[in-house]
């Protein structure tokens, strides 16, 4: 796994500093959906990074978010988000991240998340542990709700919308407190490190999601479905916390059998 880590930090890195050169420069703004977005700036980070997977590993597929991917048919599937926190990045709130996770066999088993402007990189291999910055991390100890402090997203379609409001309601009488950062791929790292005990999120794709929640389980940590079985990134629904109280979520959320 090393040259496919090594790789993965190699260009998360070159693709956050290129996105902080381009964070105070004009832009021009397409509309994917009414309020989903995309920048020429996620196009050009997702060309460059397929560019160089495919070139570093030829034989590899390349899922990516903007479309620009790479199949082969391949046992080794690289889940791709060029740009996460695009709607952050153009109104230039400086929350965004680059995101990169290797699936073997629908297995995730390499993670790297980068969030340039806090120059903070996240690694995980499968069963070898989760790093910050070269540091190993671990998700927290806090075992009740009231000690807790949990991230969600609201999702892009409208449809979606009243179950994650309702869900948000329900979890604002448990815990100490919420938060709404628009960036699945650092919440699940931040859950990782500590900062906070739990994630949920309902509307995303595997590239929101490959690689943080294999920082997750390598950091101790937990990451469901919605009714508490394994975790299926192309799904589109993920539960993550330090593990501690992650039944309480889900009997919260009211999905677990």
């Amino acid at each position: 796994m090393y040259d496919f880590i090594n790789a993965a930090c190699e260009i998360a890195r070159e693709i956050g500093e290129y996105q902080k050169e381009q964070l105070s420069k004009p832009r021009h703004v397409e509309f994917k959906g009414e309020i989903n977005l995309v920048t020429e700036v996620d196009k050009a980070c997702e060309k460059r990074i397929v560019s160089f997977l495919k070139d570093r590993f030829p034989s590899h597929d390349i899922i990516a978010e903007e479309g620009g991917g790479h199949n082969t048919k391949s046992e080794w599937c690289w889940h791709v988000d060029p740009l996460d926190g695009t709607v952050n990045y153009t109104h230039r709130y400086p929350l965004f991240a680059v995101s990169l996770g290797l699936a073997h066999k629908g297995k995730v088993v390499v993670g790297v998340v980068y969030e340039p402007n806090l120059d903070e990189l996240f690694v995980a291999e499968r069963g070898g542990g989760a790093l910050l910055n070269d540091k190993p991390i671990r998700v927290s100890s806090n075992k009740k709700l009231i000690e807790c402090m949990f991230c969600t997203g609201f999702p892009y379609e409208k449809e979606l919308m009243k179950e994650s409001l309702d869900n948000f309601s329900k979890m604002l009488f448990h815990a100490r407190a919420l938060r709404r950062d628009g960036v699945a791929s650092t919440d699940l790292c931040y859950v990782a490190c500590g900062r906070f005990d739990g994630f949920w999120e309902r509307g995303l794709f595997s590239w929101d999601v490959a690689a943080g929640s294999l920082v997750i389980e390598e950091a101790g940590g937990r990451v469901s479905s919605y009714n508490g079985g394994p975790l299926d990134i192309m799904s589109r629904e993920v539960i993550a916390t330090n593990g501690h109280m992650h039944d309480a979520v889900l009997n919260i959320l009211g999905e677990k059998k």
